[in-house]
């Protein structure tokens, strides 16, 4: 025999089926919350490939928001289903887990339970992640060729580069705990990129290695600036 009385049966009865027609008017209002059309027909052209890869981002993130939105309709619409099947066979009220009476203050707030709160799968902390992570982490780790003692340019030269553009960090939310202003802010930022001596940066021949230049460059001004080399490159 159920503990619920015939009223409050009924009560939660009529908030299920009152859900069920608002769950199914979103969804037949918002044509699947959008999926309904192409993503061809949002951009109003005949082709999307020709869009600026900004656009094209936004557009594709509204996208995966649409189905991330129907799939939780859903799962609203199969939760109460399963709870409008379990009062039609009389197993309303009864956890499905371990066949205790579910409290009528549970299902009061959440009427399309048939679980007690022990044993809700909701609680169930879930650890699956894109599969993309376990690619791409760390960042640049698959081509940072740091440990391999190479001194070219790899993986994370190519990130220091994108990150000298600008980024959301502060000097004070860095990784590097000595920034002490926007320049110091990136990853190794005071690391030569694509050399190792700073006089590899700005000496130069040409092709037959007869003739010498100097590029006057950053490094070439710091490296005067410093003393670290020949005055006679002033003479150049």
């Amino acid at each position: 025999m159920s503990h619920l009385t015939s009223e409050q049966l009924n009560g939660l009865k009529a908030r299920l089926e009152a859900d069920k027609r608002q769950t199914e008017a979103r969804l037949g209002d918002q044509e699947h919350y959008g999926l309904a059309s192409s993503q061809r027909d949002d951009t109003g052209e005949l082709s999307a490939i020709d869009n600026h890869p900004g656009d094209l981002a936004t557009e594709t993130y509204d996208r995966e928001k649409d189905v991330a939105l129907l799939e939780q309709e859903d799962l609203r619409l199969a939760r109460i289903d399963a709870a409008l099947e379990a009062m039609a066979d009389g197993s309303y009220g009864i956890c499905r887990v371990c066949g205790e009476p579910i409290p009528y203050e549970r299902l009061a707030a959440v009427p399309d339970t048939v679980y007690c709160v022990e044993h809700s799968p909701r609680q169930d902390e879930s650890y699956r992640r894109p599969v993309e992570e376990a690619f791409l982490q760390p960042p640049f780790g698959r081509s940072s060729l740091d440990e391999h003692e190479y001194n070219g340019f790899d993986g994370e030269d190519a990130w220091q580069i994108v990150e000298s553009w600008g980024n959301s960090n502060s000097p004070a939310m860095s990784e590097n705990r000595n920034a002490e202003d926007y320049e110091s802010v990136g990853i190794e930022a005071g690391e030569p990129d694509g050399y190792v001596e700073a006089i590899e940066s700005f000496l130069a021949t040409d092709i037959s290695g007869n003739h010498v230049t100097v590029v006057r460059n950053k490094a070439y001004y710091e490296y005067m600036k410093h003393k670290e080399g020949d005055g006679g490159l002033e003479e150049e």
